[in-house]
């Protein structure tokens, strides 16, 4: 199922930008690359981490999604002004439902590239600033390394940090990605008539307030934040190969897809080479240091061929040494 409808997505988004701006054609594919997006992202969690963990996902996304949503149009707040137009089907409180699909269907895989962009490798060693001092006064040659054992206190306080500061890093990650999605989301959807902001909203990008970036990093921030602590069976620290867990190919190829499409629709068939530029950076921002990173590991976790650790002896002469014809014998003087 997950495959299918990320195979769906593609499908739907292709004939997109061939489609006349504005018409009914591209309402309906965009309704449909919503709805197979969802799919996609909530049959993968259902499958791959458990209902436990999906109920929560889906309960955080579109719950929180849909409180920012409804105080953003009423109250302008955290976004910006602005409101929705009917082609995106009926409303409730002034909120399309296909909008809160869509902050599920992305904050899923943004939690999951922010995670694996912030672990570390569950064998890499763990370093204290009292583990291990210089002995001085010792030449370089001889120096040897003595190592305090920390205390119990040590320990238990470098765990808290290190779990706290992991799950601040996942949090910023995740929301970054989300805010740079919308880099691309909101001048396309505006063009589209799908929704309109309220004028004199303050410094604008592509023509869409900078409060509206600001908004989706806070509220971004907060939901993968949350999503992180739900029950995930599946969650375990980075293996030391560093490579992308096997089981969640789904949501690399869809955010791969979303930037790369994107992009390249911008740049080539919607004539908006500046919403490629502002949604290409920001996607960017935690899209390259992650493939950096897998480059990384791809290459520093390379393996090594063994070595044989026979020692290896010379070919023996079955000579007589004695008679002076062997190898080890001098050679002999004639006078």
């Amino acid at each position: 199922m997950p495959w299918l409808a990320a195979a769906l997505v593609v499908a739907v988004q292709i004939p997109y930008p061939l489609l006349p701006a504005g018409g009914s054609g591209r309402r309906w594919l965009t309704a449909g690359q919503v709805v197979a997006f969802f799919v996609a992202s909530a049959s993968h969690a259902a499958l791959r981490r458990g209902w436990a963990f999906t109920s929560g996902c889906l309960g955080l996304t579109i719950g929180l999604g849909f409180a920012a949503e409804v105080v953003g149009v009423h109250t302008g707040w955290p976004f910006g002004r602005y409101s929705y137009t009917g082609r995106l089907g009926p409303k409730i409180v002034g909120v399309p439902p296909l909008i809160l699909l869509a902050w599920a269907m992305m904050t899923y895989p943004a939690l999951l590239l922010a995670r694996w962009l912030t672990d570390r490798p569950a064998n890499a060693p763990r370093t204290h600033c009292l583990d291990a001092f210089t002995v001085s006064g010792i030449p370089d040659d001889r120096q040897r390394w003595t190592t305090r054992p920390p205390s119990a206190r040590d320990q238990a306080s470098g765990r808290t940090s290190g779990r706290w500061r992991r799950a601040t890093m996942t949090a910023i990650a995740g929301g970054v990605l989300l805010a740079g999605w919308d880099l691309f989301l909101d001048p396309r959807m505006v063009a589209e008539g799908f929704w309109r902001w309220a004028p004199g909203g303050g410094p604008t990008l592509n023509g869409i307030p900078l409060t509206n970036a600001a908004g989706w990093l806070g509220v971004g921030t907060v939901l993968v934040a949350l999503l992180d602590r739900l029950p995930d069976a599946t969650y375990r620290p980075a293996p030391k190969h560093g490579r992308w867990p096997a089981g969640d190919g789904v949501p690399l190829v869809l955010l791969c897809w979303t930037y790369g499409s994107w992009v390249l629709a911008c740049l080539i068939f919607f004539g908006q080479p500046m919403v490629a530029l502002a949604g290409g950076v920001g996607m960017a921002l935690p899209l390259l240091p992650a493939a950096a990173r897998a480059v990384r590991r791809r290459l520093t976790n390379r393996p090594i061929p063994a070595r044989s650790t026979e020692r290896r002896t010379p070919p023996r002469d079955l000579t007589d040494a004695s008679a002076g014809t062997g190898p080890s014998a001098p050679p002999r003087k004639h006078r």
